[in-house]
């Protein structure tokens, strides 16, 4: 079988690349799986990683319809130790098992509907470790399961590491975004309070009609007295963060300062996007009882037991169409994915345009 994957390259020129390469599919390994991949979201950490320190604004085609590459300018200086070395992209995905090797437990996957996250997704084929594999109900689609472990991890990371550090009810920004939606939609099963902030009236309305309480948007006149107001109800102390640049996260800490519970208990501010790629600034009216710092899915799951991970996997599992789904504007062939029109939609993550590439076309 002829695999196809999506990769990226530095060059000594500066620029970095973008193409499909071909090659042969791997042979499996005695405990190994070939999954044919179906779908791949498009997920900020992907746009991240592919894109980097690229200048979107000088992105440009090389290529040919048949052999599809683009190109942009690097910003700042090359890594010399990445020029020349591709790299496959595509942190998760679902598909069909399509061949296996000769252990047991790759031999009970063939022919099943699994979900993994491992890299290299944007990928025809995919070879991987039979015990990586997360097996999806039957009947559900690899639409359905592309987005089993990022979203859903993080969403459930956020509200245990809301108890794990003693609070009691959380702030979200660009509460809008798919995985807004799905925390909102988590807290409201777990009886979590949650204010979610937004910048857009449409998006206020979307998480209110989805069952929100607390909903306060960031362009607002009113929007500081708001904010007070939510998280003195709540007495929420943790906020995480998409946004990352400009003042939104001080004048979080400042309006949870600003009532009693806030002003005596530790706050907590975690970033975890960076949406906004402006400077981070503060001025310093949220008290003395605060620290703030970067949010990582991995350093959760290395808190939590094996035990815990796997139920929280079957939990995402078992609500994967309910509480953890997630829905797609757009599906995209390999190809397609460096078409120039396609990334200047997914390379900025706006809201209601999350993109899924499907290898399989």
């Amino acid at each position: 079988m002829e695999n196809r994957q999506l990769k990226s390259v530095l060059t000594e020129e500066g620029y970095l690349e973008l193409f499909l390469e071909s090659s042969d599919v791997p042979v499996c390994s005695e405990n190994d799986v070939i999954i044919e991949v179906q779908a791949a979201p498009i997920n900020p950490a992907d746009v991240l990683m592919m894109f980097g320190s690229a200048d979107i604004s000088t992105l440009e085609t090389i290529g040919t319809s048949d052999e599809p590459r683009i190109r942009a300018k690097v910003l700042g200086e090359i890594q010399q130790a990445r020029v020349g070395k591709s790299s496959p992209w595509g942190i998760e995905g679902a598909g069909i098992v399509v061949g296996t090797g000769e252990s047991d437990d790759a031999k009970s996957l063939m022919g099943k509907m699994v979900a993994v996250i491992g890299g290299s997704m944007y990928s025809r084929y995919r070879v991987i470790a039979a015990k990586d594999c997360l097996e999806l109900k039957e009947g559900i689609t690899a639409k359905e399961g592309a987005s089993c472990f990022v979203n859903p991890q993080t969403v459930i990371g956020m509200v245990e590491t809301m108890r794990m550090e003693g609070h009691s009810a959380l702030v979200h920004t660009a509460a809008a975004s798919s995985l807004g939606q799905m925390l909102q939609k988590f807290c409201l099963d777990e009886n979590v309070e949650l204010v979610n902030i937004v910048r857009r009236q449409e998006h206020v309305d979307l998480l209110k009609n989805n069952g929100a309480k607390y909903v306060c948007n960031s362009s607002s006149a009113s929007f500081f007295v708001e904010l007070a107001e939510a998280l003195g109800e709540t007495n929420a102390t943790i906020a995480f963060d998409a946004v990352g640049g400009g003042d939104l996260q001080g004048q979080i800490l400042t309006a949870m300062n600003a009532n009693s519970h806030g002003s005596t208990h530790h706050k907590q501010l975690y970033f975890y996007g960076n949406l906004d790629q402006s400077p981070t600034t503060f001025k310093h009216s949220f008290g003395g009882l605060w620290s703030m710092g970067r949010y990582q899915l991995g350093t959760f799951l290395k808190k939590i037991s094996q035990d815990a991970t796997v139920k929280m996997r079957q939990k995402i599992v078992s609500e994967i169409t309910s509480t953890f789904a997630t829905t797609y504007s757009k599906e995209l062939a390999l190809q397609e994915a460096l078409d120039l029109e396609a990334i200047a939609v997914y390379y900025r993550c706006p809201t209601g345009k999350k993109y899924l590439i499907n290898p399989s076309l």
